[in-house]
């Protein structure tokens, strides 16, 4: 059941904002523009928000439609297990796939950056008859990443071995001081007004405030290292049989630490990529490059 939600941000200027009902877990979402639908997924430790600047741009040639992941922005928390399987990133994409089945979007693009790209991973293997294709921003695939472990790459991404510690270990150190906390994952190396919008940082740390956000994005995390490897693992040898584009930054951690390419063509039969002039915030730090990028790419037959 979607129910529409009154918002005036003016984040997503035209677009139906709503939640959608789907049993023990509510999504956020908002759409908008004309066309073919394209999803676009949120990362870590953002909101939907974060496509502001993206979105309006190829709202002019697809249907857009914007979500917060489970336990992200204002969807909901559900509670978490010894195995992390709510967190999972094949829950996340079923969220999703019902969020467009009550849209009417039986075949959709889909785009995910960082986190959103992981759920944009699982959900085009899972139901790889639903997705055109796909794209995703800034990330190497979970599994291959964690195994090319190098110390540059645990310098860079030390929150993942932070997140995944057990409860309530990193959710009682990041409560202590939420915003410090925050800031410093999203902004090292860059001045904050650089990268987001004044009122788009309000908005993902009124979001991240929430002590059960805190704890659901270190779920989600757990659910990286342990049950999102097992279904890798389960998928053997087959491939992602859709086309695929992988974006990332070029003064980013992807570029300095990992074979994006490579990596991704063990996981995928038809990948194409390039780093764009950024580094990982690519929707926000370079807009009008993002969308141009994905608009080729899915705007091709």
């Amino acid at each position: 059941m979607l129910r529409d939600v009154k918002i005036s941000d003016g984040f997503f200027p035209g677009f139906r904002a709503f939640d959608a009902a789907l049993g023990d877990v509510t999504i956020r979402c908002r759409t908008g523009g004309m066309g073919p639908p394209l999803l676009l997924l949120h990362g870590y430790p953002q909101t939907h928000v974060m496509w502001h600047r993206v979105a309006p741009l190829l709202a002019k040639h697809f249907t857009i439609v914007v979500a917060d992941l489970r336990g992200y922005g204002d969807s909901s928390k559900p509670p978490s297990d010894g195995q992390h399987l709510p967190y999972s990133k094949r829950a996340m994409a079923a969220d999703m796939v019902q969020v467009m089945d009550a849209l009417g979007h039986s075949r959709f693009f889909l785009a995910g950056h960082d986190r959103g790209g992981r759920v944009a991973h699982r959900l085009a293997m899972d139901y790889s008859d639903r997705v055109e294709k796909l794209a995703v921003l800034d990330i190497a695939p979970t599994r291959e990443m964690y195994r090319n472990t190098t110390e540059a790459f645990a310098r860079a991404y030390w929150h993942w071995f932070f997140l995944i510690q057990p409860a309530d270990f990193p959710e009682r150190m990041i409560l202590a001081d939420t915003d410090a906390y925050w800031l410093r994952k999203s902004t090292t190396g860059a001045k904050t007004t650089e990268v987001f919008a004044p009122e788009a940082l309000a908005e993902y740390l009124r979001c991240f405030r929430d002590p059960a956000c805190v704890h659901a994005s270190c779920e989600d995390y757990r659910a990286g290292a342990s049950i999102d490897i097992q279904h890798d693992d389960a998928d053997g040898a087959r491939k992602l049989p859709i086309p695929m584009l992988a974006l990332w930054g070029k003064n980013g951690a992807i570029e300095k630490c990992f074979d994006a390419l490579e990596l991704w063509r063990q996981r995928a039969g038809h990948v194409t990529g390039f780093a764009l002039p950024g580094a990982h915030y690519l929707a926000e730090e370079l807009p009008q490059e993002t969308a141009a990028a994905l608009k080729d790419f899915f705007g091709k037959p």
